[in-house]
């Protein structure tokens, strides 16, 4: 395979080269498609989050967890899984994996005797820095081609959409 002038030239026999871009080789009807753009551009974000909290033993979900409870203080796991948006059958298991790494802790809710909240443990704040960290560095990584106003702007923006949706 030979290269000249950044276009790539295929020797007789071999596999089409791969696009240097996400663009090149793609129609471009496609590449105007805002939601395709959007969809693209969330599945790298997705799974280069998903990769590093991985390197750290923690999910996306223990870091929804954990600071909504450092916002938002103990709650019950119905209002966790409303906070976060995790379904509460999933929100069970989350919170073991919690539990078990000492960053949560369940309990009787002082108002309500029958019911339990979820509290998290200085253990948890400690995980909580530590995650932040993670996912900056991964927000570096993926918004690094935009400057600072750039990202205000496209948080502003994605914020209006997400919103719009109305939940």
């Amino acid at each position: 395979m030979n290269e000249e002038a950044g276009a790539t030239i295929q020797d007789a026999g071999t596999a089409p080269a791969r696009p240097r871009t996400a663009r090149e080789g793609t129609a471009e009807r496609l590449q105007r498609l805002p939601t395709r753009l959007l969809s693209l551009a969330a599945l790298r974000s997705d799974r280069l989050v998903t990769e590093a909290l991985a390197r750290v033993d923690a999910r996306k979900w223990h870091y929804a967890v954990l600071a909504t409870l450092e916002q938002f203080g103990a709650a019950s796991q119905a209002q966790l899984s409303d906070r976060t948006r995790i379904y509460s059958s999933d929100l069970v298991s989350v919170l073991n994996e919690l539990a078990d790494g000492g960053f949560v802790e369940r309990g009787p809710d002082p108002a309500d005797r029958r019911r339990n909240v979820v509290s998290l443990t200085a253990a948890g704040k400690r995980r909580l820095r530590k995650l932040d960290r993670v996912v900056a560095a991964v927000q570096d990584d993926v918004f690094g081609p935009l400057d600072a106003t750039q990202r205000g702007q496209l948080a502003r923006l994605l914020t209006v959409l997400v919103d719009s949706e109305g939940a």
